[in-house]
């Protein structure tokens, strides 16, 4: 018969011993070279079993691909004709006959090369004693050769591994990387290397290996088969594995200063790459950002677990209250400030078990064999202590050299919940500050129905300087306020509260919001340039906006001025919105700008909303977007409560974690009813005080408040005296029945009234001191036509008190 064409990659030589065996296994086809190769003729070796040319038998591999009728190659052993046994190398193809059973066609070769390497004991002891594991594959991926490293880690014989493919005797989807390898290097020629950690049959744990694959090619440079080397590298593969470890613990440990996240992130980091199960307890005084207390050298140690991470259930959940035994490895490491190593059996852990079956029944479930015990100290601070707890059977125990790298990880994560601890104690404070000084409740008053909202930002800046206030003022008006101090923290809140004080001082002088806001940028000016300038707090560093609008329930009239702070918003009574355009002055601090006053008339009804750029900004970036979203949440307000409409434009404008704070501050504006307010313009003449007091007491009486008429007429007497002997026209007296009972008396003078101590045979000088005593506020307002003094009286319990509409 022809022998077969020799293709690329082909070790069978044309002139090899060839032969063909029919289905049932009789020789129906005897080459010459099969005659050189075992001595029999043609005659006499056609029609014999080719299983009698065994010498020993085939390998099982070789039998299973005979009984699917696939290729096979690998080394056997035939019998001579005169007895001796003929190494050669084996190569079965099946024939299709179209009966559904194959003939084969058998081609071998002797394996003199492997002969003649074995002749010489230095290329034997080279393979055999390498410190490298090697294999030889054919070129079918099958071992032909394996040295004695490798027959150990395998935990095979050469003989039991010849013929095998690799996850032929290693099923693990870990080991089909190197077979795949094998497979590309027979195809292409090229070298490879790969790195994979498994557990090979022969080590009871997982390790680290580097694998070499090479072409093996004959002098044609055709490829013959391929040479592995193994190298194990778990040392070197453990210290990179500690170092990433370490590496992804600074990337990911203290993305925030919450310090439960922060212990959660720990837990996180070091699993699976350090244990199965880790767990953070901390003291309680550090999850509220105090001091931690002293540990107790004679007592159970008490913490709080603050994170977890595990796929099994813990003994502790996250959030209760753990007792530890002076005497356990947890509240020993914390006393010497050294983690420690224990195999689960160690009778240290038995002792502490003992004394906590809920613990040992969680270790006995999930089968622990050995945890380190790690404190958690930060700038000599004990903050808490980490567990790491190995479940998995497989992984090996832990060592010295694991805790080192337990503790450098704790060393790291300890630092940053000590920065989150300092910062919730800082944030804390800043947030108690803030609100002391921010208004703790409003109150009522006839101008406005107001309700207000502070929210702090949830980031690592910490509080900022966002406030607002309402302010009542003389004449039944209100003052609106809202401002924003750039910055965060206890400085930012620190400059707020002296700035709130500061406008609430001024405002009960009654400026005008332009001359307010010019008095409060002096202010700033002076507190930047004064000795506490080179302090955290100045406020003109950090720099504030401002808006101060003043509303008069009587004219409907609202009077505004902003110090760079963005326009009020105003919902009309017919649902539309708008922004009220008024001239922005600059920053409180730059100093020696003018600001503007503006003035609107509202209608009865109106929601003006005052905020800060932190309910516009963050959610939308830019100002113009912010504004057309407020705009949308507040187009349904005016049917809304004022808590509802809050709440509607905080849900529409804030996202859930807030990286500013924001203020809003939003009013309904009231108008008082005109039948409650009586005004008088008087002459500048003596005579007409009389009429004037008797004009006061009469509306007093259509108003039922008779029991006021003795001290009214005694402030309407002195009042309008002294307007008319040291003012000036036009003079004016008004009463007003609102929850007080208000009289103003108006006069083209600015002299400032005062009040001072008369002396026993004065004739004069004892009126202002009188109306001071007997009423419950008086002050004076400065206008841009004179001056208007002003008292006010409470009205009788009986008397309900209005705030009405008009009529």
């Amino acid at each position: 018969m022809d022998p077969p064409a020799r293709c690329p990659g082909d070790s069978f030589s044309a002139a090899g011993a060839l032969a063909v065996a029919a289905p049932d296994g009789a020789l129906t086809c005897w080459s010459t070279g099969a005659e050189q190769l075992l001595g029999h003729s043609a005659a006499e070796a056609v029609g014999r079993p080719a299983a009698e040319l065994l010498a020993s038998a085939l390998p099982a591999a070789a039998r299973e691909r005979f009984d699917r009728q696939e290729d096979w190659t690998g080394q056997v052993a035939l019998r001579h004709r005169d007895g001796t046994t003929v190494q050669c190398r084996l190569r079965a193809r099946p024939l299709p006959t179209g009966g559904g059973r194959a003939c084969w066609l058998l081609e071998g070769i002797p394996v003199r090369e492997e002969a003649e390497r074995d002749a010489d004991p230095l290329i034997r002891w080279s393979f055999d004693q390498s410190p490298f594991s090697l294999a030889i594959y054919d070129t079918e991926g099958r071992f032909l050769r394996v040295n004695e490293p490798m027959t150990r880690q395998l935990a095979a014989s050469e003989r039991e591994l010849r013929g095998l493919r690799i996850t032929e005797h290693m099923p693990d989807s870990a080991f089909q990387a190197p077979e795949r390898s094998v497979d590309r290097v027979l195809e292409t020629g090229e070298p490879e290397h790969i790195e994979n950690y498994v557990k090979v049959p022969g080590e009871p744990q997982a390790h680290a290996w580097i694998i070499h694959f090479s072409p093996l090619k004959d002098p044609h440079g055709l490829v013959q088969g391929v040479q592995l080397a193994a190298l194990d590298f778990s040392d070197q593969y453990a210290a990179r594995e500690r170092l990433a470890l370490l590496n992804e613990a600074s990337r990911t440990i203290g993305s925030s200063l919450d310090v439960s996240r922060t212990a959660q992130e720990l837990a996180d980091v070091a699993v699976p790459a350090l244990a199965d199960f880790v767990s953070v307890d901390l003291f309680d005084a550090v999850l509220r950002g105090d001091e931690p207390p002293l540990i107790a050298v004679d007592g159970p140690l008490l913490l709080r677990r603050a994170a977890i991470r595990s796929g099994v259930k813990p003994a502790v959940a996250v959030g209760e209250l753990t007792r530890y035994p002076e005497f356990s490895p947890v509240a020993r490491c914390l006393a010497t400030g050294h983690g420690t190593v224990h195999p689960i059996g160690d009778p240290e852990i038995t002792r502490w078990l003992a004394h906590d079956p809920d613990r040992a029944a969680w270790v006995s479930r999930h089968r622990a064999h050995s945890l380190i015990a790690v404190p958690l100290r930060a700038r000599g601070t004990n903050l808490g202590v980490v567990l790491f707890t190995r479940l998995d059977p497989s992984a090996p125990p832990y060592e010295h050299d694991d805790v080192k790298i337990a503790e450098e990880l704790a060393a790291r994560a300890a630092v940053c919940i000590d920065n989150a601890r300092r910062y919730t104690r800082e944030h804390t404070t800043a947030l108690a500050l803030q609100h002391s000084v921010l208004p703790q409740g409003i109150l009522e008053q006839a101008a406005v129905d107001v309700t207000g909202r502070y929210l702090p930002a949830d980031s690592k800046l910490g509080v900022g300087g966002d406030w607002f206030d309402v302010i009542p003022l003389s004449g039944a008006r209100v003052a609106l306020v809202v401002g924003d101090v750039v910055g965060h923290g206890i400085a930012a809140s620190a400059a707020m509260g002296r700035l709130r004080t500061a406008v609430r001082t001024l405002a009960d002088v009654d400026l005008t919001p332009d001359e307010l806001l010019a008095h409060l940028d002096d202010l700033v000016v002076r507190l930047s340039s004064g000795p506490d300038s080179g302090t955290e707090a100045s406020v003109g560093e950090l720099g504030a906006t401002c808006l101060y609008a003043v509303y008069d329930p009587i004219s409907r009239k609202c009077s505004l001025a902003s110090a760079g702070h963005l326009w009020p918003a105003l919902v009309r009574p017919d649902g539309r919105v708008d922004f009220l355009e008024l001239p922005t002055g600059p920053p409180l601090g730059v100093g020696g700008m003018p600001f503007e006053c503006v003035h609107h008339e509202l209608p009865e009804g109106s929601l003006l909303a005052l905020y800060t750029d932190g309910l516009i900004e963050p959610r939308h970036g830019d100002v113009d977007a912010g504004l057309h979203a407020l705009r949308g949440a507040l187009a349904d307000a005016v049917a809304s409560s004022l808590e509802t409409t809050c709440d509607k434009v905080l849900e529409a404008m804030l996202d859930e974690r807030p990286t500013d704070d924001a203020a809003l501050l939003i009013a309904r504006t009231r108008a008082l009813d005109s039948g409650n307010v009586a005004v008088w313009d008087l002459p500048g003449d003596p005579a007409v005080v009389a009429g004037a007091r008797s004009q006061a007491i009469a509306r007093l009486h259509a108003w039922e408040l008779d029991e006021l008429a003795y001290v009214t007429e005694l402030v309407v007497s002195e009042l309008v005296t002294n307007a008319i002997r040291y003012g000036g026209a036009p003079i004016q007296l008004r009463l007003i029945k609102e929850r007080t009972l208000i009289c103003e008396v108006a006069d083209g003078s600015s002299t400032s009234p005062h009040l001072r101590r008369a002396r026993i045979f004065d004739e004069g000088g004892r009126g202002l001191m009188l109306v001071a005593q007997l009423t419950e506020r008086w002050g004076t307002r400065y206008t841009g036509t004179g001056k208007t003094i002003w008292t006010e009286q409470p009205l009788p319990a009986r008397v309900p008190r209005t705030g009405g509409r008009r009529a």
